[in-house]
């Protein structure tokens, strides 16, 4: 299905009536150095406050990441605001703690978001309003990078790694990212929730139940913003595109999608050769001109480090017979 690309929201709404109830729900693991950042910018939201509740879902973290949600709550409720603090510790898994705040959710309308992420004060309001639309099922905000200095940083930024844009293009079906992401709670009723045993690739799962087996379509808010953090160490990063291989292989297995092929040897050595006979030449003489970033000498040689990672990750991984499981509202 093909998603609505127009972006109807630019922090004003013609619709300015359309204040449904929200429920916007966070899956936290480990999440102490990230959570002020988190919370304060919930805080200062300009969605209507008593049109609106928070839901942080510590996912058994071994740090106080419970303790300063709950300490958040109750600062939260004297500023007139609804924050509440759950807890997912039978399966360590974000997907299940999603499911908790869903349960305990009253919102007609869920909204999702990371632990890591910085939702912009209008980010909110700009990802509800194309619920206006009765055909609209989904609503995928775009995910916008945080400041970086790394080397690694800058090379995500540069490539857009986690925009939605992505996503949405998906060649099998478009899908958003749950960093920033709205579902109809009634979508969710007729498909189920998330799999709570998945650890990856839950979020492409979920969209494409909901866009294969109904007819809610699915939107691109591009004026609701969330800015997210890139990995800037080669561990995080390898680990990262790893996880996408291993997401590739899970929703083969569920979905019947096109596994990603690896990179033959024969074409892994004309990229090399490529990049080292031309692209680097040309990328150091823009250097030296200031025409050019030192990333730009080196963007091949990460990406293809990546693709390998993700390679590997596709290669290795093996669905858990739960992670087929689905959880379904009462």
């Amino acid at each position: 299905m093909t998603p609505d690309l127009s972006d109807l929201d630019s922090g004003t709404s013609d619709a300015g009536g359309f204040m449904p109830y929200v429920s916007v729900i966070v899956p936290v693991y480990n999440g102490e150095a990230d959570l002020p950042g988190l919370i304060q910018c919930l805080l200062t939201q300009t969605y209507p406050a008593p049109q609106v509740e928070y839901l942080l879902v510590d996912n058994a973290s071994r740090d106080r990441t419970l303790e300063m949600v709950q300490a958040a709550a109750i600062d939260a409720r004297a500023k007139g605001i609804t924050l509440h603090a759950l807890s997912e510790a039978q399966i360590q898994s974000s997907y299940a703690a999603r499911n908790r705040g869903i349960r305990t959710a009253k919102g007609e309308i869920l909204a999702f978001t990371d632990a890591d992420c910085r939702p912009q004060p209008n980010w909110l309001q700009a990802l509800v309003q194309p619920f206006t639309d009765a055909a609209v099922g989904l609503v995928a905000g775009e995910v916008a990078a945080l400041p970086g200095t790394t080397l690694l940083e800058q090379f995500a930024d540069r490539t857009d790694t986690l925009s939605q844009k992505h996503t949405l293009a998906h060649p099998f079906c478009p899908y958003g990212q749950t960093a920033n992401l709205a579902i109809r709670r009634a979508a969710l009723q007729t498909v189920g929730l998330f799999r709570p045993h998945l650890t990856t690739g839950g979020d492409a799962d979920i969209c494409w139940r909901i866009l294969k087996q109904t007819a809610w379509t699915i939107h691109f808010a591009a004026g609701a913003i969330v800015q997210h953090r890139h990995r800037s160490t080669w561990q995080d990063l390898e680990k990262q595109w790893r996880r996408y291989g291993q997401s590739n292989r899970y929703l083969h297995e569920l979905h019947g999608v096109n596994l990603t092929p690896d990179l033959t040897q024969r074409d892994s050595l004309y990229r090399w050769s490529r990049w080292l006979l031309k692209e680097l030449p040309i990328a150091s003489t823009k250097l030296v001109a200031g025409k050019a970033g030192f990333v730009d000498l080196v963007s091949t040689p990460i990406g293809l480090t990546c693709g390998r990672a993700r390679a590997t990750g596709q290669r290795e991984a093996t669905l858990p017979e739960a992670a087929r499981e689905i959880e379904w509202l009462e």
